[in-house]
């Protein structure tokens, strides 16, 4: 890990080419949320691909048009969402819909990061 940076709505752990994000509970993520990641875009992966993990260990609902604004970074290559909880879960093939990069859903954040790695891999091929 690189970083631990903490907001008011969230944690996000900064790695090579890879971030985990931890929602607060009870949070409601809307589109000015992005504000935050775009600029952790710009400080840790400019000019460099990489993928955000969302690991939902706490309860909060995300606006899916969030998700509009998020597929225009262009050097994120793909979104993972790492949770055990059936609503969690099911939320996020909703979310799946409104994201414009590919997405996958995990009970387990080591699955995550090793898709992660056969993700990035095939962007550099």
């Amino acid at each position: 890990m690189t970083d631990l940076l903490k907001f008011d709505f969230c944690e996000m752990h900064i790695y090579d080419d890879y971030v985990i994000v931890i929602i607060d509970e009870g949070i409601i993520v809307s589109p000015k949320h992005n504000i935050e990641l775009n600029n952790v875009v710009d400080t840790y992966f400019r000019n460099k691909k990489f993928v955000y993990i969302s690991h939902r260990k706490n309860s909060y609902t995300v606006d899916p048009t969030t998700y509009i604004e998020t597929s225009k970074i262009k050097n994120l290559v793909a979104f993972a969402i790492v949770s055990k909880d059936f609503k969690a879960r099911s939320n996020a093939e909703v979310e799946k819909l409104f994201l414009n990069k590919p997405l996958e859903i995990f009970d387990d954040i080591q699955k995550a990061v090793s898709w992660k790695d056969s993700v990035l891999n095939k962007e550099t091929t």
